[in-house]
């Protein structure tokens, strides 16, 4: 279907592909890969445009996603059903043919593209990305900029091309719209060439992988965790030839440094010297500093430290979007939010962080409370011209440049990139910015707001790993079923209204969701089919761990005020031993002595007791969380 033969593309002297190679044979769903900034867009713009390196069927029809959002007052139906250009034309001309043959012709090509079926087709790919049949009846107009843009992947989504272009096709959808791409995409009839950074996607909808990485297109089977594997046994095979390599020419160079001028040895030491040069150094497999998250501690609260009763939110007077919520969020809680875009899981988001105060019911949080807020819109309102360096010295104000640096640093903006304009700087790296920003406060609880829409799947397995090392509290707003799978312990789903929490995991929630919409993907179990033991016993862990949190959060309290207490105890008798090791103590009034030995003995029994009390707590604490 597409075969690449040695592309060479510079864009501002930049060298993008460097006699790069490829081959993607019909039929199969291929996985392009590689950092932000690599060029994989640009691939994709190459094979839609057209270049002597890039060698596709004569007749192949190939698509992509429209970069800008459609418009217009055609309905979303029509609209999608509109995007099958052969079909509409034949429709149109079917009202005007006169001839009969010609008529006969039309209709015979209307049936063999399946023009019949095709309304309910489209009616089915809206619905998956999350219309009902009273939103498909809308004008695009009445719609926003992100809903229009799911329009415009259903209107390519429908029109089946024989080669279809997706470039991060799960940017403007939601965690259930995503869910739905994964199964349409598996069951696509054709070709797919597929950029994301999405690793569920990647692992449940193609077949092969592309990696793009200096220049250079490399074929890898399998999905993308199959590529990891892979690569990482290559690199390590890679590191260990280097390391041999190193040794022989260290070896041959000690060789000729020592007997070069030998007459005796000058032959084998030119020898020595051809074969060094004939030695093909092997590239270090690099370590890239910039892909790197380090969240600050920021201390312990007691529990809870956020609770709502029968709580209310919206924008409007007297009409809330979320009512009647009785939750409540410790220091160690990891929460994703469940809901389809326009439900309000943003709204949640507001309320908690203080944008939105509540309508009815009550708000507390503990004294002392830090919270730091992520969210997609706050990338434009960085400010042009201003640097990394500059929008962080601006926060942490009379802290000297090295400090803010550091913190910088901490988010892998590092070197030139922290003196860039941000108007420069990739979504990554700005996304990056606003993550460090936020957390330069030292946050108690972070709720992140679509914080992997712009970062590349090293960054997002870096994110992964600084959220689980992060001591304090995470509610997550995520498309990304990885992140959520990876990073969060409970699901609140946000629906009718409300929130309540998700008894499951996300495998749970997409069968949920795909038996709702009908989607491609959906395996309902047979009637009477009892679920998998592992995936049940995983439900009941989830259901049992939100019990359990509730009740352990005294017995955490009283550890920590033990804990507390022991501590000031051992100091108190730190401080008498410290007196008595004074030998004036001992050359003064016996009187005074006999008394420090006393307020010795008492704090040492004092000690004690707080000791006894710390171990109580602890072992009911542990009784509590089990083995």
């Amino acid at each position: 279907m597409l075969r690449i033969d040695n592309l060479t593309y510079r864009i501002a002297g930049r060298i993008l592909f460097d006699g790069a190679g490829a081959v993607v044979p019909a039929g199969h769903k291929i996985g392009l890969i590689g950092r932000n900034g690599s060029g994989k867009s640009t691939l994709l713009r190459l094979i839609l445009e057209g270049d002597d390196a890039i060698r596709l069927p004569s007749r192949a029809r190939i698509a992509t996603v429209a970069q800008e959002a459609p418009a217009g007052e055609a309905s979303l139906l029509e609209s999608v059903l509109a995007a099958d250009v052969e079909r509409a034309a034949l429709l149109h001309e079917a009202l005007s043919a006169e001839d009969p043959h010609r008529i006969a012709e039309i209709h015979t090509r209307l049936a063999d593209i399946g023009s019949h079926a095709a309304p309910a087709r489209a009616s089915s790919i809206l619905a998956g990305l999350g219309f009902d049949a009273e939103d498909q009846a809308r004008s695009l107009d009445s719609f926003s900029g992100g809903w229009r843009m799911r329009v415009a992947l259903a209107a390519t989504l429908f029109t089946e091309p024989d080669l279809l272009l997706l470039d991060e096709p799960t940017n403007y959808l939601d965690l259930e719209g995503t869910l739905w791409l994964e199964g349409y995409l598996r069951g696509y009839p054709n070709t797919i060439l597929l950029v994301s950074h999405d690793r569920i996607l990647l692992n449940s909808a193609v077949g092969g992988i592309l990696h793009l990485e200096g220049g250079k297109l490399t074929a890898y089977a399998g999905n993308y965790d199959r590529f990891e594997a892979t690569r990482n046994m290559r690199l390590a095979n890679q590191a260990a030839q280097r390391k041999k390599q190193d040794a022989q020419r260290k070896h041959m160079q000690a060789f000729v440094d020592r007997f070069r001028y030998k007459a005796s040895k000058a032959r084998q030491a030119q020898s020595r010297l051809k074969a060094l040069s004939r030695l093909q150094p092997i590239a270090a497999a690099m370590n890239d500093p910039t892909v790197a998250f380090n969240f600050p501690d920021p201390g312990a609260l007691a529990p809870p430290i956020i609770t709502l009763d029968d709580c209310a939110v919206g924008y409007a007077d007297g009409k809330p979007v979320l009512r009647h919520m009785t939750l409540r969020i410790d220091m160690d809680d990891r929460i994703a939010l469940l809901g389809a875009n326009g439900n309000g899981k943003s709204t949640l988001a507001k309320l908690l962080t203080g944008r939105l105060k509540a309508m009815d019911g009550r708000l507390f949080t503990t004294p002392k409370l830090r919270i730091g807020y992520f969210a997609q819109h706050q990338i434009d309102e960085l400010h042009e011209g201003d640097s990394a360096l500059r929008h962080m010295a601006r926060l942490m104000k009379g802290a000297p440049d090295t400090r803010a640096r550091a913190h910088l640093g901490a988010f892998g903006l590092i070197k030139d990139t922290a003196h860039t304009p941000v108007e420069a700087l990739s979504g990554g790296e700005k996304a990056r910015l606003i993550l460090a920003m936020m957390s330069h406060a030292r946050p108690h609880i972070m709720v992140l707001d679509e914080p992997t829409n712009h970062l590349d799947i090293d960054a997002r397995e870096a994110l992964v790993v600084a959220l689980n090392d992060f001591p304090g509290a995470i509610l997550l707003i995520t498309h990304d079923p990885h992140l959520i799978e990876a990073c969060a312990d409970r699901l609140w789903l946000v629906e009718d209204g409300g929130v309540h929490p998700f008894d499951g995991d996300v495998e749970d929630y997409r069968r949920r969701l795909m038996g709702e919409r009908g989607a491609p993907g959906a395996r309902p179990s047979a009637k009477g089919e009892d679920a998998p033991e592992p995936r049940r016993n995983k439900k009941q862990a989830r259901r049992a761990a939100a019990r359990v949190r509730e009740a352990q959060a005294d017995l955490r309290r009283d550890v920590r005020q033990a804990e507390a207490l022991t501590e000031k105890r051992a100091a108190e008798k730190a401080g008498i031993d410290s007196e008595l090791a004074d030998p004036a103590v001992y050359n003064g009034p016996t009187a005074a002595m006999i008394e420090l030995v006393k307020r010795r003995d008492a704090a040492e029994r004092r000690l004690a007791k707080a000791e006894a009390q710390w171990l109580e707590a602890q072992s009911a604490l542990d009784a509590a969380e089990g083995p």
